[in-house]
């Protein structure tokens, strides 16, 4: 059990202090909503123009539609636009450290595309959708190849030596486990509402073990901003709840 971890333009995969009345509360949050989808329209249309480097190619637009809707699907409750975004914000921080932040930037847009919590082949779902949608989106062949690469990485979260591509989209996907305590807290609450079809006993059993292959890893971030400023939380945060779902298990 992972936590991982239209054309319209692009292909389609087969598979307070004062009352708020509740009509004004729902515009503003419809507000937000869609002020959030505008940036990463805009965000995603820089990103692909940066790739092709010049050449020309259609609207960038439908393919970010695209996108916007599959990870806005209604199964998702971690696996959301509200994780595209922060795993984006994660990538930014690490710019640096990337040989090719564009493709980084791109494979997170595709990492999850196509997410499906009692499916095991998403990744390569995902990536198999990268390799067509941005060969029609005119992105070069070898950026194609490298954000198809990097979305398959996620599988393990295991770069090899030296992969800062790989690096970097990993780090940026784990970075969720460095949270404050409320903020890890509603990412696991969350992550238990997408497997909200597995009983209790099986979660716990799965989740733990996801969490025990996590703590065995002999390091979860790769990035020397990750090592300094996300591993020793991070691990707090995984044996915190770990320990919270064994205790729980019925004796």
């Amino acid at each position: 059990m992972t936590d991982h971890s239209h054309r319209t333009g692009a292909p389609r995969d087969t598979e307070a202090d004062t009352e708020v009345e509740p009509d004004a509360e729902v515009d503003t949050v419809a507000g937000s909503h869609a002020e959030a989808d505008a940036d990463l329209r805009g965000r995603w249309h820089d990103t692909l123009l940066a790739a092709r480097a010049g050449a020309e190619g259609p609207d960038p637009l439908p393919y970010a539609e695209n996108l916007l809707a599959r990870w806005a699907e209604p199964q998702r409750r971690y696996h959301s636009t509200a994780h595209l975004r922060a795993v984006l914000d994660h990538v930014d921080t690490l710019a640096a450290h990337a040989d090719d932040v564009q493709a980084v930037r791109l494979a997170a847009w595709f990492h999850d595309a196509v997410y499906r919590p009692d499916r095991s082949e998403n990744e390569e779902r995902s990536a198999a959708l990268a390799e067509r949608a941005l060969t029609e989106a005119g992105a070069p062949d070898a950026v194609v190849a490298e954000v198809a690469r990097l979305v398959r990485l996620t599988v393990t979260h295991a770069p090899a030596e030296g992969d800062r591509n790989g690096e970097v989209l990993c780090d940026a996907d784990l970075a969720v486990l460095a949270g404050g305590p409320q903020e890890y807290a509603a990412y696991a609450a969350r992550v238990r509402e997408e497997y909200g079809f597995v009983p209790d006993d099986a979660f716990r059993e799965g989740r733990a073990a996801v969490l025990r292959q996590l703590l065995d890893l002999p390091r979860l971030f790769r990035t020397p901003y990750g090592a300094a400023e996300w591993e020793e939380r991070a691990r707090h945060n995984l044996a915190t709840e770990l320990e919270l779902l064994t205790s729980s298990a019925p004796g």
